[in-house]
């Protein structure tokens, strides 16, 4: 892109230092067996040998070639390790996450002048700070807590229906659907974090907390920015020509920053008790997060902090629930439409079990998620097939290790490949197809979309409850289908992502949806303002 490319005349310093520092660096460099890789050019490494297209392909690509499930490569200097089993990245990121729980520095996000992420609680380095973060929000994630927003969940499903029953008619409804979804996780979400609810989606705190977040994955993709592959270019000075980079890292630092403070104060302001002559019932506030945080300053996971530590500390919390858990969960159901697109039969053995367990124009709950195992076997495979993040995020190795007689030496960035993992016949018969049944044979293993080790995802137990309901509410509502042609023809669309980027989107494909019925639609129009069901009369 125009934005990150350097001009002829600051790009071959840049080169020729960076080409010295190799130099210098591989001749001092003692020989280390390192895993299987694939063909290596001085200086550059690995870098021409990478298949083009998805980086997660790419890899399971070389590692199939080199009949390896654990490949090493080097690119510009940067040493990575990708594990494309499930065994390999048990080992290490699982039984050694004492190792391997660290994060690579990335200049672009990471660097203060610029976006100034690195406390950011994904990026934040191993150490007192993470487990710190990792206490605060285990404290109200954890199995037991999340159950208090299961109502939040439910009601925010039940408003995603009602939204989607306003665009069904629509002949072209991809965008559509994909912006409403957007928005009901991002409602939730901000709801959960802060006890904010957005009227829509021109909302001020959503569209700046989205946008930042757009901008922090952009951002986060080593090939998009030359500065992530040649850090020797944050000296270069901003005034030469060549450098917007630099201007645009400052500006997404700086829309980051304003999206977390303003819902902070935004919070803050809700506890604050009102003048005496003011009544504040339990209705006016909503339960979130940081507002139980704040109204409890004296709280234990907050003890030993100052004042500006406890501020700092859960602005990022608050703006990370918002962030890792809104385009991940709005891609995850984008990917369930497309698979009932293309699986009818799947769709219809769904909807059946919703109706025989249910009843008929049922909306479902998240308590009855126990009696509903083809809908948790459906998302699981989902989840299989179509991981949102398949390169999970990347660890670090912060300590020289052996594994297999391999050495791995300290600050190689480790990488467990989920849609790899996913792949692998010898966990999954006949993997490219998509089977729900699968897992009625309990020796077969869920797909390791969470992460491992200490980085696993700490809000794992809320992502799964509002998968489920959203998912199945959406199942039982709605029949989602091919498009025809003119000759009445059904057209199978192509699933395909978007672009290479750490959380995979798919691009726009073609389908139609409706109410599954009369009643079906009824029951989605008796919903209030609130999600709650209006009696009929």
């Amino acid at each position: 892109m125009s934005n990150t490319q350097l001009s002829h005349s600051i790009l071959p310093i840049s080169l020729t230092a960076f080409l010295l520092y190799q130099c210098w660096r591989l001749a001092r460099r003692p020989k280390i067996l390192h895993p299987p890789s694939p063909a290596s050019l001085p200086f550059v490494g690995n870098l021409f040998s990478i298949p083009s297209g998805q980086e997660h392909v790419a890899f399971a690509e070389i590692g199939e070639k080199l009949k390896s499930d654990i490949i090493y490569l080097e690119l510009l200097g940067q040493k990575i390790i990708v594990l494309n089993s499930a065994e390999a990245a048990s080992d290490l990121l699982d039984k050694r996450s004492a190792i391997y729980s660290d994060r690579p520095s990335i200049p672009m996000v990471a660097e203060p002048s610029l976006m100034n992420w690195a406390k950011t609680v994904t990026l934040a380095k191993y150490g007192e700070l993470l487990r710190n973060y990792r206490r605060i929000m285990n404290n109200w994630l954890n199995k037991r807590a999340v159950v208090q927003f299961n109502p939040m969940q439910e009601r925010q499903a039940r408003l995603l229906l009602k939204r989607l029953l306003d665009i069904s008619n629509q002949t072209q409804p991809f965008h559509a659907v994909r912006d409403q979804l957007l928005f009901s996780v991002g409602s939730l979400m901000l709801q959960v974090a802060y006890g904010y609810e957005p009227q829509s989606s021109d909302d001020h705190f959503f569209k700046t907390a989205q946008s930042a977040f757009e901008h922090g994955v952009q951002a986060a993709m080593q090939t998009n920015f030359l500065v992530n592959v040649f850090p020797i270019m944050l000296h270069i000075p901003a005034w030469i020509p060549g450098t917007n980079w630099k201007r645009l890292g400052r500006e997404w630092g700086m829309l980051q920053e304003g999206a977390k403070t303003g819902l902070y104060e935004w919070v803050k302001a809700q506890i604050i008790p009102p003048p005496s002559h003011c009544l504040q019932t339990a209705e006016t506030r909503q339960i979130s997060l940081l507002g139980l945080l704040l109204q409890d300053q004296g709280h234990a996971l907050l003890s030993g902090l100052s004042p500006a530590e406890k501020e700092e500390r859960l602005k990022e919390v608050g703006i990370i629930l918002f962030g890792a858990g809104t385009d991940t969960s709005a891609n995850f159901l984008l990917n369930v439409i497309a698979m009932m697109v293309l699986h009818p039969h799947v769709q219809l053995r769904a909807q059946q079990e919703l109706d025989a367990v249910l009843g008929p124009a049922t909306l479902p709950t998240i308590a009855d998620r126990e009696r509903l195992p083809y809908i948790r076997n459906l998302i699981d495979e989902v989840l299989r097939m179509h991981p949102v993040v398949p390169l999970a995020l990347p660890h670090v190795c912060f300590k020289d290790d052996i594994y297999r007689g391999y050495r791995i030496e300290k600050d190689t960035i480790v990488m467990g490949n989920v849609w790899a993992i996913s792949r692998d016949p010898r966990l999954y018969e006949n993997p490219e197809e998509f089977n729900p049944d699968r897992y009625l044979d309990p020796d077969v293993q869920r797909p390791p979309v969470f992460g491992w080790g200490r980085r696993k995802c700490p809000g794992i137990y809320f992502a799964e409850d509002s998968a489920f309901v959203s998912a199945a509410s959406l199942i039982s509502m709605f029949t989602f289908s091919k498009k025809k042609n003119d000759d009445g023809e059904e057209i199978t669309p192509q699933i395909k992502p978007k672009h290479n980027a750490v959380i995979v989107e798919l691009d726009h494909f073609e389908f139609e949806f409706k109410p599954r019925s009369e009643d079906h639609r009824r029951l989605i129009l008796g919903t209030d303002v609130n999600g709650d069901q209006v009696p009929s009369t």
